[in-house]
């Protein structure tokens, strides 16, 4: 700012500097006119009338100069002013402190601003919907029959100008309702003055969430496009290359009120037919619908590095599934057989170590297991209260190996069909959030085992539900 500051002042100067200078030349113009004025007046009588009306008409011309430019001046110098190049100031915004009651304030407005955005979108995805058939119909009708005599642009502007003085009496106090969709007004929750510890890091885990999804979705937006563009699956790209082309060449001998016709009655149709069919039968739409599939078919950045990943770990699989196979496999296995044999954890082969048949491995989620431990809530010593380990899941087994060495006595093993109940856990209740922990209760435990510390608990707890649902489902309908 200083810096700033001292390069104002030496502009001002220098604009003080060239004033005077303007202010020393006409002064000295004005000295020279008087000079030669005396010589003049000393002259006889008859060259001094003369010399007097060339000299009047010298200061007459001279004066009218004077007046011109001062006048010119007038009126164009605060122009001419503006035109003058000065630095860019560059002024650094000043960071507000987190704050709780700022933070709710700020995803408030939030929501208020994008309200009007996401009533327009609701009201378009209900003229599609076809939500209000007589509103849908004459929507359809009066567009097909604007695009059909030229007059969609006219139309949109007429509509924008319509609901700007709809605003306009909205503002004034009239009570006017133009949307299809009914609007239903949330509940206000009054702000809370004073928040406790726990609420605030609960307010900032949420508003975290809501940003990272906001921010996946607009990534994923983004890296389509780019994918779309950067020929990343050519089959898909080869279309946009054509139908570019195709355009090209329309345009190119088509005149264009024949091209806006086309392309308005398909938008048209498109909104109010097409969609509104494709959207009932979603069997269609993953057949015949060309750019829901290309977006659909369109990978981001994070698939196409797992598939890279996975076409990698296969090559590497079938390479050294061979190569073993080859060398010291008996005859006489299958491929599945064999990967589930020799699928090995820390301590050595699984089956081994959980005592289970060559046939139990762990699924495709948990290959590596989920980081746990393990509360025994029916132990009183502390050795045996907690256990660090990993948990695996199998077809039919809920397999704990323990971290600490010794014996297998510390590993747990529990037959899915004997879970009575599994659900998620919190394990301290002063922290916020909903916990990072799985219960599961057994017949042959009072109280239910714990598995707490589980970083991706919700995908370890949907995997197990899953897997159980399936097994006693598969019982039950075997049983009867």
């Amino acid at each position: 700012r200083e810096e700033t500051n001292a390069e104002m002042l030496r502009q001002e100067l220098e604009k003080e500097r060239q004033r005077r200078l303007e202010l020393e030349q006409k002064v000295n113009e004005v000295l020279k006119a008087r000079m030669e004025e005396v010589p003049a007046a000393q002259q006889p009588a008859k060259p001094q009338t003369q010399a007097n009306g060339t000299g009047n008409l010298d200061k007459r011309s001279h004066t009218i100069c004077s007046r011109l430019q001062k006048w010119f001046c007038d009126k164009f110098g605060e122009y001419v002013e503006d035109f003058r190049f000065q630095p860019e100031e560059n002024t650094v915004e000043t960071e507000e402190p987190l704050s709780a009651r700022r933070l709710t304030e700020n995803m408030r407005r939030l929501k208020r601003g994008a309200k009007p955005v996401t009533n327009f979108v609701k009201n378009l995805s209900a003229l599609s919907d076809w939500y209000s058939i007589y509103t849908s119909a004459i929507a359809f009708i009066i567009y097909m029959n604007a695009v059909w005599h030229g007059w969609a642009i006219p139309m949109f502007l007429f509509l924008a100008i319509l609901r700007l003085s709809l605003n306009y009496l909205i503002a004034r106090g009239w009570r006017i309702q133009w949307s299809i969709v009914p609007e239903v007004s949330e509940p206000m929750e009054p702000p809370k003055e004073d928040l406790t510890v726990s609420e605030k890091f609960q307010l900032v885990l949420d508003v975290a969430q809501k940003a990272q999804n906001l921010f996946g979705k607009m990534a994923d937006i983004l890296e389509k496009i780019k994918n779309l563009f950067m020929w990343v699956q050519p089959e898909i790209t080869q279309k946009l290359y054509i139908t570019l082309w195709a355009a090209f060449i329309a345009s190119c001998f088509l005149p264009y009120r024949i091209i806006g016709l086309a392309m308005g009655l398909y938008a048209g149709i498109k909104f109010f037919l097409i969609d509104f069919i494709f959207k009932r039968c979603p069997r269609l739409r993953a057949k015949y619908d060309t750019p829901y599939i290309i977006w659909t078919s369109l990978p981001t950045d994070p698939q196409l590095k797992e598939r890279s990943n996975a076409t990698v770990s296969r090559r590497l699989q079938t390479a050294a599934s061979r190569s073993y196979v080859g060398s010291s496999a008996p005859t006489g296995i299958s491929k599945d057989e064999d990967t589930s044999r020799f699928h090995t954890t820390k301590r050595g082969n699984f089956h081994e170590v959980f005592n289970l048949s060559e046939n139990e491995r762990p699924l495709a989620v948990c290959e590596n297991g989920w980081r746990c431990c393990l509360i025994n809530r029916d132990r009183k010593m502390p050795t045996d209260y907690i256990r660090n380990g990993v948990l695996y899941v199998t077809e039919n087994y809920l397999c704990f190996e323990s971290s600490k060495s010794g014996s297998s006595k510390r590993n747990k093993v529990i037959k899915l069909t004997d879970i009575t109940d599994i659900q998620k856990y919190k394990v301290l209740s002063v922290l916020p959030g909903s916990g990072m922990g799985i219960a599961v209760s057994t017949p042959s435990t009072q109280k239910p085992l714990v598995f707490g510390a589980m970083v991706h608990r919700d995908e370890a707890f949907e995997t197990i539900f899953n897997q159980y649902v399936k097994i006693t489902s598969a019982s039950s309908s075997s049983e009867s």
